[in-house]
């Protein structure tokens, strides 16, 4: 037998009409029938084979119409045909045809040894249907008739894929040649709707060679069984599998309620949206809800691209009045179901001109409201509803929505509770970061700080602080973990700093002070004689723009990476150190000798760590986006972040920080050595004075004089020789140093009224805008800053007249 399709054109009548009623195909059958050949009826209207005129009510799009009509023969007369007719529209797009059979072999009783007619099983409770070697339908039982809701005597001899008029009825006639060629059963599992029915069922096709006495194969046996129920099971199984991998995927709200959203169009309706609850001020949504209720679109879905059918868009917040789906739902505390066609349009839609529109407009006939609940918390309602899909909502429908709601519901929870644990985490964490930082006369500086795309923020922080002498440290640490544990310690440890760097301690004393702090954190973070697991790491430089040398300490931290003007970039070689908290290892520093306009990168880890590259490859990217010629830092900033970092965020907190040298002219700086010797003191403030002079401060010289005149003083008086006093300047600062090298530090005390001394501290105190001393490898250095462009203070008003002794 051939491969090819057995087929007898002459057999089965069969015409094609386009929408608009003109005839484009017409069959040998057709011409058998009605005498007409194709030349003369094909390209003209069909209506003019109708014997009365009037042609049958064509039905919606998708639904098989069958029925006798009246024809006219090319003879004249009028010939009653029995047809059914499919409306098919092309895949691709387009305007549809109407395809229309007739079988005209078909009707008259079996031959009695017709093994055809023996195999009809006529009284099976089974749909069983026959067909011939060339695929006509030969006979079918009672149980198969109603199963294709037409009578026996109308399509014998017509075909499965006539009869069907579907896609699954033409794969199911490939099959059937299948079985007619190679005499093996098959076994095929189709879902598709039959006869008049608008729902559809699942359907297990098993097919089977019809043979003869001599093992012949004569035609087929198709017995159809409707497995719908374990069918619909198994889809409902797959989709509360599916909901468990698909939703949660991030601990993004709106992404979890597009997810939810996702899986359940097409699988369980055709539109779905997701409407939220906004969060409490607490940070907990509401008690029960009370009509109108306030819900916020988090996200929708539809079959049709785009989600036509949204009267609002994602973000919006619209009130539903009693009466909705969603007021309904969320008050009752349950689901509800309504079926618009049986109790038409609700009140409040129909209310709405624009609701109401748009679901007459796309056939919106069934809508579920689903409340979304998780740990005893309403958190918002999912509506569901179906146009393209015929049938309503089920009660299994209905269990299937609340199962896969409630694992959106935890997942949504989930979500909402790691923002507001985020958020909360971001906004210590930006209170404990400088939120610009201070102009220095030694650096100019940039930064970035970016938290974890997913983790959340962490424990990375970076600081600019002004040192005594115009000098300025420059910080960046990271604390292990993330959250507002990590947060809160970043905030300790950064006010530690700075409250070491006050002290001006060497970079590496800072160092070994702060892990001192850290073990201790560490200890005291553990519970129940566990230890405690705090860790951190640190990377400190002190910049003096007189010497223009920097000072470098790291304990753990990654190396910072200097560009020295028209020199490529290249990493500092640094001891290492230990991380904070090991406790017990000493740490070490390094000099480094900058020309004036040098750029010092200092970074955390997640710059240039990633689990798509090694930490050679993030530094080379590193080096080469430092190299780039740029008109600013913060240009250069915002190049490095793109180079090294992925567009959809970081997997760890990023802290860079860009600092620039200046040096300070050996023209602003001034330094005299001083014999001990009270009478000199008069002689080294008018030297003070005509420097003040040369420098064009004489707005200064009043304030300083004073100042040089205490600070000298006191160290003839109780330091120790050699003695030095160095003044520098900038454009608004003038800083006056005394240094000696006795260990004692001064401090500032209130003098009783009879006391002759004591008030010279004070007074410089009064005088100046801050203070200071710090020590030194040779001893200590007492420091003032002056404001310039300001009057000098009236001396009268630095102290209560009550306290100057009479005379």
């Amino acid at each position: 037998m051939s491969a090819e399709y057995p087929f007898d054109e002459a057999a089965t009548a069969r015409a094609v009409v386009d929408d608009s009623g003109v005839l484009v195909a017409w069959n040998p059958g057709a011409e058998r029938l009605l005498g007409w050949p194709a030349g003369e009826v094909t390209g003209r209207s069909a209506a003019r084979l109708l014997a009365d005129g009037t042609g049958p009510p064509l039905p919606p799009d998708g639904i098989r119409w069958h029925g006798t009509l009246t024809l006219r023969h090319r003879d004249g007369q009028a010939v009653p045909v029995w047809l059914v007719a499919h409306h098919r529209r092309p895949p691709e797009g387009g305007p549809g045809r109407w395809m229309l059979f007739s079988s005209l072999d078909g009707g008259g009783p079996p031959a009695p040894q017709d093994p055809l007619a023996t195999a009809a099983l006529i009284q099976s409770p089974c749909a069983v249907a026959v067909y011939d070697d060339r695929l006509r339908l030969r006979r079918v039982n009672a149980a198969m008739a109603e199963v294709i809701g037409l009578p026996e005597e109308h399509i014998q001899g017509l075909r499965l894929a006539e009869i069907g008029g579907r896609p699954q009825s033409e794969e199911l006639e490939r099959n059937m040649l299948r079985v007619l060629t190679t005499g093996l059963p098959i076994d095929v599992q189709t879902y598709m709707r039959t006869g008049g029915e608008a729902r559809a069922h699942a359907w297990l096709a098993r097919m089977a060679p019809v043979t003869d006495g001599e093992g012949r194969v004569r035609g087929v046996c198709l017995a159809a069984h409707d497995i719908t129920e374990n069918y619909l099971a198994r889809e409902r199984l797959q989709l509360v599998n599916e909901a468990s991998v698909r939703i949660g995927t991030t601990l993004d709200v709106t992404r979890t309620a597009q997810e939810l959203a996702d899986v359940c169009v097409p699988a369980l309706a055709d539109l779905v949206s997701v409407d939220l609850l906004d969060p409490h001020e607490q940070g907990e949504p509401p008690g029960p809800p009370a009509a109108p209720v306030r819900l916020r679109r988090a996200a929708h879905r539809s079959v049709n691209p785009g989600t036509p059918e949204a009267v609002i868009t994602p973000g919006q917040l619209e009130p539903y009045p009693a009466g909705s789906p969603q007021a309904d739902s969320l008050i009752a505390g349950r689901t509800t179901v309504a079926v618009l066609a049986e109790q038409g349009l609700d009140p409040w839609l129909a209310a709405d001109a624009v609701r109401s529109e748009r679901a007459r407009a796309v056939g919106i006939h069934s809508t579920m409201s689903v409340p979304i609940r998780a740990r005893g918390l309403t958190l918002g309602v999912a509506v569901l509803r179906r146009f393209r899909r015929p049938d309503p909502f089920t009660p299994d429908d209905v269990l299937l929505a609340e199962e896969v709601t409630a694992r959106a519901a935890v997942c949504i929870d989930n979500a909402r509770r790691y923002s507001r644990e985020r958020d909360t985490a971001l906004a210590l964490q930006r209170s404990l970061l400088p939120r610009t930082l201070p102009r220095t006369a030694a650096v100019d500086a940039a930064w970035r700080y970016l938290p974890a795309a997913r983790a959340g923020v962490g424990g990375d922080w970076f600081d600019v602080i002004p040192l005594s002498g115009m000098r300025v440290a420059l910080v960046v640490g990271d604390v292990v973990g993330h959250g507002i544990q990590a947060s809160a310690t970043m905030g300790r440890l950064r006010t530690a700093v700075r409250t070491l760097a006050d002290i001006d301690l060497a970079p590496d004393e800072l160092l070994t002070h702060l892990d001192d702090l850290v073990v201790r954190l560490s200890a005291e973070s553990g519970g129940e004689g566990s230890p405690g697991e705090v860790g951190a790491t640190c990377l400190y430089g002190v910049y003096d723009p007189v010497s223009r040398r920097c000072t470098l300490a790291r304990a753990g931290h990654p190396a910072p990476f200097v560009v020295e003007p028209g020199r490529a970039p290249r990493p500092v070689t640094l001891p290492a150190g230990p991380p904070l908290g090991v406790g017990g290892l000493p740490f070490e520093s390094a000099d480094l000798e900058l020309p004036e306009g040098s750029v010092l990168a200092f970074y955390t880890d997640g710059l240039t760590a990633s689990r798509q590259r090694d930490a050679d490859a993030g530094h080379r990217l590193l080096r080469a986006a430092l190299s780039a010629p740029a008109q600013s830092l913060d240009e250069t900033c915002d190049r490095v972040l793109h180079a090294l970092l992925p567009a959809g965020g970081v997997a760890d907190d990023v802290a860079l920080l860009l600092a620039r040298t200046r040096g300070l002219p050996a023209s602003r700086v001034a330094t005299w050595h001083i014999p001990p010797d009270p009478a000199l003191v008069a002689p080294m403030r008018k030297q003070v004075v005509e420097q003040l002079a040369a420098w064009e401060l004489q707005e200064a010289a009043f304030t300083a004089e004073l100042v040089v005149s205490e600070l000298v003083t006191n160290a003839i008086r109780y330091g120790a020789r050699p003695i030095r006093l160095r003044l520098i300047h900038d454009a608004v600062t003038l800083i006056c140093e005394v240094s000696d090298t006795s260990h004692t530090a001064p401090h500032l005390r209130r003098a009783k009224t009879w006391d002759e001394g004591g008030r010279g501290l004070l007074l410089v105190a009064q005088l100046t805008q801050r203070w200071g001393s710090r020590h030194t490898t040779e001893g200590k250095t007492i420091w003032a800053e002056i404001a310039l462009l300001e009057d000098p203070p009236d001396l009268l008003d630095l102290f209560d007249v009550q306290e100057i002794p009479e005379l």
